[in-house]
């Protein structure tokens, strides 16, 4: 009987967030309910669920949940624990990047036009966010074409090479004064606006004005200036009546596969659009969860969010938006009209996308969970090995000793959990004795449930080796009262050993099964090799040091630590030496003698 079987007859009718886990405590879902005894029970129902959604709930083993004082918190408390938790299952807004804005330096007294990331409440001017498809440094570079305003951090003594070539009026030698200057400004502002017709009447005048005086590269300038005009208003051509500001968010799923298209209009014109590959297949809760992760990380520069269909938790979506902005913003389901409009245009985007993300998923899926699948069934594996970590020893003749971990999740490379290990108990060359510190003291870690990477539970540990490595590999799982799936990879014939089998067995030389252990060996291997070569290097660079008088390992390590490479060291001033914690004037000068010595010495 599954641990949740009693849990659900006893679950609230009151809001909350439900956390589900698998059979080790991990956590697998969040998510909000308005009713959690509604809501928990539909997954465990034989109602028709998708495929996602049936893996998942194949994989709970139990659930926990927070009851809220309302909706509007447990909205809150689920974006959090996403945040922290990381779930496999909830949708991640993985593309953390924040998009461009243009911003108008309004509070200085002749106005900067420039690029920036980051909406503030500075009482400047922002315009966008410009996404994929219209390039913010095409809308810069017509402004400074059009427009001479400055584009420098200081107000100079003399005029610069902009005033000269008519890209700037100057203001820093007086040239032009506050009023006039802030009259241009506000050109820049109607054309940011939507205002294209101004700009394309003044790029034309120019054009023809030096094509008559037979300044031909001058006139080919403007002439190119106008085509990224033309190309940037066909682009952003919807047909709004208002010059309204709205962000639109569209959600599309095959079962399996989901996409996110989000795309921004303002002024009444659009700005681009992104899509966002996603793991979470119901709309009516990820769509929601997206638009909280996704505002965590731009500002919200709208005053009307539209969304595909209906969601749940909309009005206290609605509500928690407004807080954050300061002014009411409303999250809308269109029915008609051009809103309707600008959200089939986010389906269709969305639609395209996931056509050709699937084409590429299947080859990848190929070489990837192909291989998982492949080595359960030609290992017996009990379970799928969708984690799967790879163990290494490097040194040379037993010095520098060092081992390496790495992941693979679902048959891909999953580096953010690489870990390496310095050997601390083994003398000399003994790379049986290393493998049994290395994974004794992975096992430990992952009892104590600190590290991001250590307390997940490896479906496949693999060692680079063969009978006898994996003999002590057993004993420190034996040790630690662990018992985890193990099998080892001999390079000679890439032959597999595992627990309890005398003879070795060899996967097809064109399995997907045996090219994925190969790979996540090689991997282990490269980054072992890796490890130790930096510190066989670092201890050279400090042996080297330390054969300077008066410098010992800490002042050597401190040096290092400051300028990071022993070149930079060797070429470093006196004064730069006595910048570092711990060097004196002495010792600057008698490290600056030494490098200076062994340089005339090279030569």
């Amino acid at each position: 009987m599954k641990a949740y079987t009693e849990k659900l007859k006893i679950l609230p009718a009151q809001s909350g967030v439900y956390i589900m886990l698998d059979e080790y405590d991990n956590v697998l879902y969040v998510g909000k309910a308005k009713v959690l005894k509604n809501r928990v029970r539909q997954y465990f129902h034989n109602s028709v669920k998708n495929d996602k959604t049936m893996a998942l709930v194949e994989k709970i083993h139990d659930f926990r949940y927070i009851i809220t004082p309302n909706e509007y918190e447990a909205l809150i408390l689920e974006n959090n624990l996403i945040k922290q938790y990381n779930p496999p299952y909830n949708i991640l807004l993985k593309d953390d990047k924040t998009y461009p804005y243009i911003r108008i330096r309004t509070k200085e007294k002749f106005p900067r036009v420039e690029i920036c990331y980051k909406m503030k409440a500075d009482g400047n001017k922002y315009f966008g966010p410009y996404m994929l498809g219209v390039s913010v440094r095409d809308v810069l570079e017509i402004i400074h074409t059009v427009f001479p305003v400055r584009s420098c951090n200081t107000l100079g003594k003399r005029e610069c090479l902009n005033y000269h070539i008519g890209r700037c009026l100057a203001p820093c030698t007086g040239r032009i004064g506050e009023d006039e200057y802030k009259k241009v400004i506000k050109n820049v502002i109607d054309f940011l606006s939507g205002n294209d017709e101004t700009v394309k009447k003044i790029l034309t005048e120019k054009m023809m004005a030096c094509a008559e005086k037979e300044e031909f590269e001058q006139a080919k300038i403007y002439r190119d200036t106008l085509k990224s005009l033309e190309n940037l208003m066909r682009k952003q051509t919807i047909p709004f009546k208002q010059e309204t500001d709205i962000d639109v968010f569209t959600f599309v799923t095959n079962g399996m596969y989901s996409v996110v298209n989000c795309f921004a209009v303002r002024g009444g014109k659009y700005l681009g659009g992104i899509n966002f590959p996603c793991r979470e297949t119901e709309l009516s809760n990820g769509l929601t969860s997206f638009i909280m992760q996704y505002y965590e990380n731009n500002s919200i520069n709208c005053s009307e969010i539209l969304v595909s269909s209906e969601i749940e938790f909309k009005e206290e979506l609605s509500d928690y938006l407004s807080a954050k902005a300061g002014r009411k913003i409303q999250v809308v389901v269109p029915s008609g009209g051009i809103r309707r409009q600008l959200v089939d245009m986010g389906v269709t985007n969305a639609k395209d996308y996931l056509a050709r993300q699937l084409e590429h998923q299947n080859r990848y899926d190929e070489l990837t969970l192909g291989g998982v699948k492949q080595l359960k069934e030609f290992l017996g594996l009990p379970i799928l090995p969708m984690r799967m970590e790879c163990y290494d020893i490097s040194h040379i003749s037993g010095t520098n000793k060092v081992a390496s971990m790495v992941v693979f999740k679902e048959g891909a490379k999953a580096s953010n959990h690489y870990r390496h290990f310095r050997i601390k108990t083994v003398a000399g060359n003994n790379d049986f004795a290393c493998m049994f510190e290395t994974l004794t003291r992975r096992f430990e870690e992952w009892k104590a449930q600190k590290d991001l990477s250590f307390s997940e539970r490896p479906d496949l540990i693999v060692i680079d080796g063969g009978k006898g490595q994996l003999g002590y590999v057993m004993e420190a799982m034996k040790k630690e009262g662990l018992d985890f799936t193990v099998i080892s990879l001999a390079k000679r014939i890439e032959e597999v050993f595992v627990p309890g089998k005398e003879e070795s067995i060899l996967l097809p030389r064109d399995s997907l099964a045996l090219k994925l252990l190969i790979r996540i060996r090689d991997e282990a291997h490269r980054f072992a090799i890796t490890y130790h070569r930096s510190l066989r290097l670092k201890q050279m660079t400090e042996s080297e040091l330390t054969a300077i008088e008066g410098i010992g390992k800490t002042k050597a390590r401190n040096l290092l630590v400051h300028f990071r490479k022993t070149e930079k060291i060797a070429s470093a001033s006196v004064e730069e030496l006595t910048e570092v914690k711990g060097i004196g004037k002495a010792d600057a000068e008698r490290i600056a003698a030494y490098f200076s010595g062994k340089s005339q010495g090279d030569n």
